[in-house]
């Protein structure tokens, strides 16, 4: 694939790639997609979500009636 870079662009990625010791300007753009992933996609679609919600879901599950037994469940 070829893409078309800004001067400043294509000096970050060259600092990225020096400072992680990467062989090329692809290893610093992929290490960059994978920084910005976790902050652009939605919790609910990162992979670590869903590992989480598996293992929530396997956990008992806590019966509750009123928050009276919610506050005593919680000791306060």
């Amino acid at each position: 694939m070829v893409v078309e870079l800004s001067e400043r662009t294509n000096r970050v990625i060259n600092i990225i790639k020096a400072k992680y010791g990467l062989r090329n300007k692809s290893l610093a753009v992929e290490l960059m997609v994978r920084e910005y992933e976790k902050f652009l996609l939605e919790p609910e679609l990162r992979p670590e979500y869903v590992r989480k919600l598996k293992e929530i879901e396997k956990e008992d599950a806590v019966r509750v009636k009123s928050v009276g037994d919610l506050d005593r469940l919680l000791g306060e």
